[in-house]
């Protein structure tokens, strides 16, 4: 009630928990972008004596513009589609995603669900729209002159912004310890004695191990897989040429899969491989189709952040390439990839952690054998057992939480091995 909210439940509850959930894919965005700043140009600005808030929007805002907008477009699209948190904490506010959700589960009727489902992928015709317009108008800020930016220290500055970024870290971390608190609690909310006792009903009684091991295989093949699928689609649309009537139509369905909910293209995959015609009937409730349903449900946001990081480079490397008779795939090999190989660090880490805790995408093609951890989790929830799911939940975020540090451990080696270039000695 101090910030104006006094019903958690309902339109106020999906805007905070919404915040949350869209932080990562924004950022991982918008990372990509300013990464690669040219100082030249602030340089320039320094020595004609330029105050600091006019570089800001002259030069930093203008480079990071294609990274802006497409944050605010996978941000838009990503809650207008989301299927889980206004199912756990919507309450009576309804959503064209639980809508689905209702029509097809609770009523069977697939037609109308297929309606309303139509009507979900409006917002990535406004985005594939959006985002062509802006990527017309987008320059490259890292040309083959261009020097890595270092900002300046500034203590008072540099002060405000750590105060910041600790006060969102301490959201995050108060929420994620809300759900570690009521795992230890014997009886949420009337017994918060401490106990193991959700912990042993759920990896012992409820048998949610072995999902931890079927997540970990689906999270590792949807990184390697996705991740490379991923980069080598954005690299033939941004740095090749021919097929100018298909480009157009692949960037389209690069943008579908954000527009689609989970639920939706679940439902998609069970009437396509569910077919006993079908010749690929046999990926049908297999760790493949999980690995390969999550790598679609995610691919815009993996595809946007490659995009941003290809369109960063200057096409006057492959020109000089081509000058000189290098073939692309070296130039690719040499120069594109070792520039990139950060964002590609972070797409992989983004499409491990999204494996690990995604439901609706793949709620409808595992089996006995195949469950995966958070579908388990799900279970346990329906059966009432809060503690129990809680405590699964918080291992499953000890899993991410370990998977993170191992990326930024490599993302440290890949920077040190392919990053020298960046170094600001001159």
């Amino acid at each position: 009630t101090s910030i104006g909210i006094s019903q958690i439940y309902g339109a106020p509850g999906i805007v905070v928990a919404e915040c949350f959930a869209v932080f990562p894919h924004a950022l991982m965005i918008l990372v990509t972008a300013l990464s690669l700043s040219d100082a030249r140009l602030y340089e320039a600005a320094d020595a004609m004596g330029t105050s600091a808030a006019r570089k800001f929007f002259t030069i930093t805002l203008p480079g990071a513009k294609y990274g802006l907008i497409s944050a605010a477009l996978v941000t838009f699209t990503l809650v207008i589609t989301d299927f889980g948190i206004p199912k756990v904490i919507g309450g009576n506010f309804n959503v064209l995603s639980t809508d689905v959700f209702k029509l097809v589960i609770g009523q069977q009727d697939f037609a109308k669900g297929a309606v309303v489902a139509i009507l979900l992928l409006a917002p990535a015709v406004l985005t594939f729209g959006v985002d062509n317009y802006v990527s017309r108008r987008q320059t490259a800020m890292l040309t083959a002159r261009a020097v890595p930016y270092a900002p300046k220290p500034s203590r008072g500055y540099d002060i405000a912004m750590t105060v910041y970024c600790m006060a969102i870290a301490f959201l995050v971390l108060a929420m994620l310890g809300m759900a570690i608190f009521a795992s230890f609690a014997s009886f949420w909310p009337y017994n918060l004695k401490p106990s193991l006792r959700h912990y042993t009903m759920g990896l012992i009684d409820a048998e949610v191990g072995v999902g931890f091991v079927n997540s970990l295989k689906m999270a590792g093949g949807t990184a390697l897989f996705g991740t490379a699928l991923v980069f080598c689609g954005a690299y033939l649309l941004e740095k090749t040429k021919g097929m100018d009537g298909l480009r157009g139509i692949v960037k389209l369905l690069a943008m579908l899969p954000m527009a689609v909910p989970g639920l939706v293209l679940g439902l998609g995959y069970i009437f396509f491989f569910n077919e006993p015609d079908n010749p690929l009937n046999g990926l049908y409730h297999t760790v493949t189709l999980l690995t390969l349903c999550t790598i679609v449900h995610f691919y815009t946001t993996g595809h946007l952040t490659a995009v941003t990081a290809l369109k960063a480079l200057d096409s006057e490397f492959e020109a000089v390439s081509a000058s000189l008779k290098v073939p692309f795939f070296k130039t690719f090999w040499r120069v594109t990839l070792p520039i990139c190989t950060p964002a590609l660090v972070d797409i992989a880490r983004y499409f491990f952690i999204n494996a690990m805790t995604t439901i609706s995408a793949v709620v409808f093609l595992y089996s006995p054998e195949t469950k995966v951890a958070s579908i388990a989790i799900l279970n346990l929830d329906e059966a009432g057992e809060m503690g129990a799911a809680a405590a699964m939940a918080v291992l499953i975020g000890i899993a991410s939480t370990v998977a993170t540090l191992l990326f930024m451990a490599l993302a440290w080696w890949v920077n040190r091995r392919t990053q020298a270039w960046r170094t600001t000695a001159r």
